[in-house]
């Protein structure tokens, strides 16, 4: 008697067990789908909202970028004696200063095209140190001229970067 005790409730056990079983499948593939489903909709939600920054600062990066290409920055910066100590030390506070007031932007860009920015300002810096050091520049005029001269031979530093930062804004879309 006991035996069929235990068959008749195991009956009626194994179906409830198994629609539970279900049961628990289905709400837990239903409470995933949702989860991602949610997920999706913030990460367009802030894609939306942040991708104007990012083309922002892209833009920021191009302008300056363009701002310490050595033809331009010897242009917009004249020497203010006929120094050449003095004159690289101006060129080298415009370039700083520059960065230093864009710095900020590096939270919107990738480290690689940061790394890469970055790399073409130190480079800037070492052309015109360089330039400086030649035995033939001896007045800011002169170090105008080197500087000037030699990119004529070879792209600016800044070129590069600017090309990068291009590719990367393209691979945006």
């Amino acid at each position: 008697m006991e035996v069929e005790k235990i068959f008749e409730v195991l009956l009626y056990a194994v179906p409830a067990l198994i629609t539970g079983m279900i049961a628990y499948y289905f709400f837990k593939e239903h409470t995933k789908n949702e989860d991602g489903r949610r997920r999706f909709l913030l990460q367009k939600d802030m894609q939306v909202n942040t991708m104007p920054l990012r083309l922002q600062a892209y833009e920021r990066m191009a302008i300056f970028l363009e701002r310490i290409t050595p033809s331009k920055l010897l242009i917009r910066v004249s020497p203010t004696s006929s120094n050449k100590e003095d004159y690289e030390s101006l060129l080298i506070a415009s370039i700083e200063q520059e960065f230093e007031h864009n710095l900020s932007q590096q939270i919107y860009v990738t480290d690689e095209c940061w790394n890469i920015i970055t790399a073409a300002k130190n480079a800037t810096i070492q052309l015109i140190r360089k330039a400086s050091l030649l035995e033939k520049t001896e007045t800011a005029n002169k170090l105008r001229e080197v500087v000037l001269t030699e990119m004529l031979e070879k792209r600016a530093p800044s070129d590069a970067a600017l090309s990068y930062i291009k590719q990367e804004v393209g691979d945006m879309w």
